[in-house]
């Protein structure tokens, strides 16, 4: 297993942790109806659980674009180096999600896209 192919592992991770966030910061949680319940929440919990869905979007192309990159013989080294650039770049987005701040937020989610984007021409 490559560093990357682990990167995918962890950004598969990533939802979980952002919902998990969500419903232990947010009041009232109640597994028995956990969309009623986060349909509801507000502030720092709802930009948590909004992060989980957005980290649910970006799964799919990061984790093709890994498995691409090995099959077309490009150099590992670099394709670890954008899968680790990609999983922080996507654990800052969340962090700055959560505390909301739109403008960096959405720096860092273009340059993550930037790193599977550029998988393709390694």
């Amino acid at each position: 297993m490559t560093l990357a192919f682990y990167c995918v592992l962890i950004a598969a991770l990533m939802p979980i942790m952002w919902t998990g966030y969500a419903k232990l910061t947010g009041p009232g949680f109640n597994n028995r109806t956990p969309r009623n319940y986060q349909a509801g929440l507000t502030g720092k919990p709802q930009r948590a659980y909004w992060a989980h869905l957005n980290s649910f979007e970006a799964l799919p192309p990061f984790a093709a674009a890994v498995v691409i990159a090995h099959l077309a013989g490009g150099p590992r080294a670099i394709i670890d180096y954008l899968a680790v650039a990609w999983v922080l770049l996507r654990l800052i987005y969340g962090l700055l999600y959560i505390s909301n701040h739109a403008t960096p937020r959405s720096l860092a989610w273009l340059a993550a896209t930037g790193c599977w984007i550029a998988m393709f021409f390694v």
